[in-house]
């Protein structure tokens, strides 16, 4: 099918940061500072510059490599993929453009890093290679610029080879990064490239469609707009917004972008957190589905960025690569397969850090079937009676609120699904926003601080202030979330399970006026605990209740009229089904 396209930015507007077309080789030396205030280089890195790689079609990329100077024998390496440029100080984005700069303090990294990549610095003083491509399309590299799929992990792969068959090169290859780096990796790791030696997603959805564009069926391009919108390039990019508006249902296009993981069988580093709206769902789905018998998923309390750069993590990470790039016998094997964060609520010091389990979910979860009750507004163990409660739609605050009192210490791990009976009165169709937040035994909203807030305050304050908003959603995590457009409520029987149900979208199914339809919403996994008479709180909405975290993305395509009439008790087995671990 036809694939929609509009003009890449061009290489020379500022927001690329484009610092020119230089090939060649040059020696950067110990102590050296990219800038100032950035961690001096540890040790003495080649850096060749520009580097042309041809791939499997004939299109030519560019990489920047960079080596230790003095290494002994041939080098392991790891490649960040992605469209935001490979720099020094170059691409379209920079942790100075957030408040605090998200907790990574400028000495904590060289910037030699591209966005979202592995340091240089760090990793060739331990005895890497590290590659950054501008893929496909992106500035001087040919072509126009692809949003993951076939297309982007074929290349990816190409270059994986192509690393492998320097001189320098020991043949083994890794893949390392965060957000669209690690949604490259599943569709790389796909491809089945032969010396590629294991992959790290840090945090990174498997599903354009599910995970980003259209969750829940509800258009929602803004922030892919936003990237798409700075993509510099002499060609073309890749116009996923348009393709959300020609086409709204499952078709082949999507289906591309929907990470093969199946087809993944090599080591796996995974890195998830619960409070990312966009890669939540899809980290931990990446981490069920792959094939691969030796994978281990870390659950952090923090945001991805910062937990990134943190040196405990980042020697964690070495000791995996460690393992696979360079044959080491480390002990790294005898990792729990699963290191869990389980949030507490009373501050990030009292968050219980890289709990072991055996897997994910935990095989220890007892499932609770909590029943609505709407004339109360409240959840318990048993069924009400029926009973029926409305609120508008269309207004920008009509919801539902649903509340629980726990009487004892409860902790929830693992995946919710709330199942609603839900009418419309004056439309086809419905848009469902859905929260679970926790409240303190006042009822006051209890945040998680996604963002070490120490030394951030003044910078907040001012980031706020010139951008005219009244909070930043980035810094909190208020609770797990889902939506669902009712006219997408088929599921995906083959794919579905009790608590993790499966959106098929392959065809709109409107209301018929007075029809009451159960609909189930997959609600993205948590780790929190109550105490007694803490609360669980679960808000029901006709608008957005899950913004993006981050200024002037617009919010999605709601297409809400009328009046939203939920339905619970006698017949109506309204529900939220939550994951109980035995404490």
């Amino acid at each position: 099918m036809e694939v929609l396209y509009r003009a890449a930015r061009s290489i020379a507007d500022p927001v690329g940061h484009f610092t020119g077309f230089q090939p060649g080789q040059t020696l950067l030396a110990k102590g050296t500072l990219i800038r100032k205030g950035a961690m001096p280089l540890p040790c003495d890195i080649v850096f060749d510059r520009d580097v042309a790689v041809t791939l499997r079609d004939g299109t030519v990329i560019y990489t920047d490599v960079f080596r230790p100077a003095n290494a002994r024998g041939p080098l392991p390496a790891l490649v960040a993929w992605s469209p935001y440029g490979k720099g020094i100080m170059g691409g379209n984005q920079h942790l100075d453009e957030f408040p605090g700069r998200v907790g990574v303090p400028r000495s904590a990294v060289s910037d030699l890093q591209k966005w979202e990549g592995p340091d240089p610095a760090y990793w060739c003083l331990n005895g890497y290679a590290i590659v950054h491509p501008d893929a496909r399309g992106v500035f001087r590299s040919q072509g126009d610029v692809a949003f993951w799929g076939t297309q982007e992990g074929r290349d990816g792969a190409d270059l994986v080879e192509w690393v492998a068959a320097q001189s320098w090169s020991n043949g083994k290859v890794g893949l390392a990064g965060n957000s669209w780096l690690a949604i490259a990796q599943w569709f790389i790791a796909a491809e089945r490239p032969p010396h590629l030696a294991a992959i790290a997603p840090w945090e990174g959805h498997v599903d354009g469609y599910r995970c980003d564009v259209l969750r829940g069926g509800i258009p929602d391009v803004g922030f892919n707009e936003s990237i798409t919108a700075i993509t510099c390039g002499e060609h073309r990019v890749e116009d996923m917004p348009a393709m959300v508006r020609a086409h709204p249902l499952m078709n082949p296009y999507w289906e591309d972008k929907r990470a093969r993981l199946e087809r993944i069988e090599i080591p796996a580093y995974v890195a998830a957190s619960w409070s990312n709206v966009v890669h939540t769902p899809g980290t931990f789905e990446g981490y069920q589905r792959i094939a691969s018998p030796k994978k281990w998923m870390r659950v952090h309390n923090s945001m991805e960025w910062h937990d990134f750069y943190l040196p405990e993590h980042q020697d964690d990470l070495r000791r995996f690569f460690d393992c696979y790039l360079k044959g080491m016998d480390n002990g790294w094997e005898r990792t729990p397969r699963v290191r869990l964060a389980v949030f507490d609520g009373r501050g990030e010091d009292r968050d219980t850090l890289d709990r072991a389990e055996k897997d994910f979910p935990l095989s220890q979860t007892q499932y609770q079937t909590l029943f609505l009750d709407a004339q109360r507004g409240t959840m318990s163990a048993s069924a009400s009676a029926e009973s029926a409660l409305r609120y508008q739609g269309d207004d920008g605050q009509g919801r539902a609120v649903f509340t629980l009192r726990f009487d004892r210490e409860t902790e929830l791990t693992g995946f919710m699904k709330l199942r609603l009976w839900v009418e419309a009165e004056g439309s086809d169709d419905m848009d469902i926003f859905v929260k679970v937040e926790k409240l303190d035994a006042k009822g006051r909203v209890v945040p998680k601080a996604n963002i070490p807030m120490e030394g951030l305050k003044k910078s907040l304050t001012r980031w706020l202030f010139r951008r005219g908003v009244e909070k930043v959603a980035m810094a909190y995590f208020s609770g797990p979330k889902g939506r669902l457009r009712v006219s997408h409520r088929a599921l995906d029987p083959g794919r579905s399970t009790p608590e993790q149900p499966y959106l098929s979208h392959v065809a709109r199914e409107p209301l018929a006026p007075g029809q009451v339809v159960p609909v189930e919403i997959a609600i993205s996994p948590v780790s929190w605990v109550w105490r007694p008479g803490e609360q669980l709180r679960l808000t029901v909405a006709g608008y957005n209740l899950h913004p993006i975290p981050l200024p002037g993305i617009p919010p999605p395509d709601i297409r809400n009229r009328g009046t939203h009439i939920l339905h619970t008790g006698g017949r109506y087995d309204a529900h939220l089904l939550v994951p109980v671990i035995p404490r």
